[in-house]
């Protein structure tokens, strides 16, 4: 019998559906919420796989509203008890369980100081659902796993409605509305990849994949045991290059779009330096190039490729915990909520 875990990653695409077929309405409302006139940054608390779906909503919320998009730092609201103040705020509280205490407070705080509040979160009735002021459930249906896949891939999801939403353009919802199908594609053109055994590895990408390459570098580490790193292709150049020698893994996410002449570049560079590079990448000159090609669907718009940009990450965690002996569905040290304070 198979995993949860293997189950879920399958299950993604019909996940996906469910959250565009019931949400996009309810996104549609929210993302008003961006354009009230009193709104002059977006803050995000967040915490694990979530903070990785963050950076992605960095990059489109940025876009669709020109306004920074930070980070909140939640200890400054607990330990601390010190939080800033949030004058022109719109504060967004993204949890899979909705149940971090610490991204509750940052919301509860939000709230005390009457700034509008947003959850993305896979349960409605959680503690984050009842403190935000407007909720954007995931609809990712139960998930077993104590890694997650099915929550992480819906909460990208629900960012990228969100956008297409605030923008009021209609091609992005088309191309987001033909996504769980290039989703399905993309776990059968990655789902037997043959690896070796390793001892540990970086991920490098840049632009709105960034988040990507810290998810799959978590869910490597959460799944193996094994210790990758995630890098910015331009931080990695800035002397952590200087750590990878001959032989040593790196996965480069270098789909087309504004950030591939980079990934690109930085390929180029690893490979010089004897790295083995497995390629997640829809350019058939670098898969050429690559030790291990992981190829991506063609045709996906650059803003949508970190929706199957992970996929051949969250195989090769798959892979290398199968490799390695771990239980798939109870990792060593883990559990499915993380109660940070």
């Amino acid at each position: 019998m198979s995993s949860h875990l293997e189950r879920e990653l399958r299950e993604q695409p019909e996940a996906l559906q469910r959250l565009l077929d019931a949400q996009a309405a309810r996104a549609a409302e929210i993302a008003q919420l961006f354009s009230r006139g009193d709104v002059q940054y977006v803050l995000i608390a967040s915490r694990g796989s979530s903070s990785n779906a963050a950076r992605y909503a960095q990059y489109l919320l940025g876009r669709a509203h020109r306004v920074p998009v930070a980070f909140a730092t939640p200890s400054l609201y607990t330990l601390y008890e010190q939080p800033p103040r949030l004058d022109g705020a719109l504060v967004v509280g993204i949890s899979q369980s909705g149940e971090s205490p610490d991204v509750v407070e940052v919301l509860t705080e939000a709230h005390r100081q009457r700034r509008p509040t947003v959850a993305l979160t896979n349960v409605e009735s959680s503690p984050l659902g009842r403190a935000a002021e407007a909720v954007l459930p995931l609809e990712a249906g139960s998930e077993l796993a104590v890694a997650a896949t099915k929550t992480y891939m819906n909460s990208l999801g629900a960012i990228a409605l969100l956008f297409a939403s605030a923008t009021h353009d209609v091609e992005a919802l088309d191309q987001l509305l033909r996504m769980p199908a290039q989703l399905a594609r993309q776990l059968e053109l990655s789902w037997d990849v043959a690896l070796d055994a390793v001892e540990g590895g970086t991920v490098v990408a840049r632009g709105v994949n960034y988040g990507t390459s810290f998810e799959i570098a978590l869910k490597i580490r959460e799944l193996s045991g094994l210790l990758f790193e995630a890098y910015s292709a331009a931080d990695l150049m800035h002397g952590p290059v200087a750590a990878i020698g001959r032989g040593w893994p790196v996965i480069a996410v270098a789909p087309s779009g504004p950030a591939f002449a980079v990934m690109r570049e930085a390929a180029g560079e690893l490979a010089r330096r004897g790295a083995r590079l497995l390629t997640v990448s829809d350019d058939p000159e670098l898969l050429a190039r690559a030790d291990v090609p992981l190829p991506l669907l063609e045709g996906v718009p650059e803003w949508l490729s970190p929706l199957v940009a992970v996929v051949p990450g969250q195989v090769v965690a798959l892979r290398l915990a199968q490799l390695g002996g771990s239980d798939l569905d109870r990792p060593l040290g883990l559990s499915k909520v993380t109660l940070t304070r």
